[in-house]
């Protein structure tokens, strides 16, 4: 049996995280992982450049059934704090629209760091291993691995989400809780673009490729950034952001104008250029094929002096008011979080460990704790690594 104080399942973000500040304590660690590299999930994010952190971090940016749940480890590391360390290491980054920090040049820079540090504060990492069984000690946990069998003082489940199925997600974090009877909020794919009615996929697929920016409203949130239509239906970060509140069966309202006052413009049109045809003054906001497809042909060719008021309100209604009631989602295929998880009512907020169970901790997007769209959900990777690092 071979003995070690702390046992984290999962060399992704928030393991690596909490490995590393658990061994600068000279705590004996033991990363235990499934797939062939650690940090697979930070190699591909953010288009490879790894949308690390953002500079606006708040708790209103996180998704729970627990909202007050994430402030206490969002509050002790901090969107700072890890900038800190990007500094150490002299990572060049940049900063893009909405405070989102990304890598000069590339993910890489982020999983090397981790893992320097990792090894400077001896963590050891095993992986290609898969674990038969996990069991109840009288002074921690017992694991049983193909090869081996392990024990220690405290067992740390950092094995993320359901998302990304190819980078090998698993639900296994949502195992070992059934096992040890703590509660689980009802899980669904997060950040994932929509796909259409069959009706609406025939009627849109033709303007795959169009990004316009717009205001997407579901019933509790609205996001104003790009959309991106798709042969399958909707995405771009608008779209990912809203499809975290989004209700199956429940309809999102997208404004493709937003900064616009279309119903003003038409009036000064007909005041101002009355012969105007009205595809020209839409073809100079909005790209022809999307007009050519929301606006009739007969109304498109129509003097702009010629349109009644009921024809300008259904234009206007049109572009600026479209509602659009998805499908569904393409699901953890294609998502980038894993809303819902571990139920956070069943854990402390300043440990991350169970309320029942001392010495078993559960942190990262296992956790019932998502992010927007932009660093967020690293960031909270990040802080509950960090804040379990100290206690275990």
């Amino acid at each position: 049996m071979n003995k070690v104080d702390v046992i984290i399942i999962g060399a992704g973000a928030a393991g690596l995280m909490c490995a590393i500040e658990a061994g600068k304590r000279g705590r004996s660690v033991l990363i235990i992982d499934h797939a062939n590299k650690p940090g697979k999930k930070i190699l591909i994010s953010g288009g490879g450049r790894c949308n690390f952190t953002n500079y606006n971090i708040d708790a209103q940016n996180y998704i729970s059934s627990n909202p007050h749940f994430c402030k206490s480890a969002l509050s002790r590391f901090t969107q700072w704090d890890f900038i800190e360390l990007i500094h150490q290491y002299k990572i060049p980054y940049h900063e893009r629209e909405h405070g989102q920090l990304f890598c000069d040049n590339s993910a890489k820079d982020i999983l090397s760091m981790l893992l320097s540090e990792s090894d400077k504060n001896n963590v050891q990492i095993k992986l290609k291993t898969d674990i038969k069984e996990i069991n109840k000690a009288k002074n921690g946990f017992q694991i049983k691995t193909g090869n081996d069998n392990f024990q220690c003082e405290s067992l740390v489940i950092a094995t993320g989400g359901l998302s990304f199925p190819k980078m090998s997600a698993s639900p296994f974090g949502y195992k070992v809780a059934d096992q040890f009877g703590i509660s689980i909020v009802k899980t669904r794919a997060g950040l994932v673009p929509f796909t259409l009615q069959p009706e609406d996929k025939i009627k849109y697929e033709t303007l795959s490729g169009i990004a316009v920016n717009s205001i997407v409203k579901t019933a509790t949130a609205e996001f104003k950034e790009n959309i991106l239509f798709t042969h399958r239906g909707l995405s771009g970060p608008a779209i990912l952001q809203a499809s975290s509140y989004w209700e199956p069966c429940g309809t999102v309202n997208i404004n493709l104008l937003p900064d616009t006052n279309l119903h003003q413009l038409i009036e000064q049109s007909i005041e101002q250029h009355p012969q105007q045809i009205l595809k020209t003054l839409l073809t100079q906001l909005l790209p022809k094929r999307l007009v050519n497809i929301f606006i009739e042909k007969t109304i498109l060719e129509t003097k702009v002096t010629s349109l009644s008021k009921q024809q300008i309100n259904d234009i206007v209604n049109s572009l600026q008011n479209w509602q659009v009631k998805p499908n569904g989602t393409e699901g953890y295929r294609t998502a980038e979080v894993t809303l819902g998880g571990i139920d956070c009512n069943a854990l402390s907020s300043k440990t991350m460990q169970s309320n029942e169970h001392i010495g078993l901790f559960f942190i990262g997007e296992v956790v019932d704790v998502t992010g927007w769209l932009g660093g967020y959900n690293f960031q909270w990777a990040w802080s509950s690594g960090w804040c379990v690092g100290q206690y275990v």
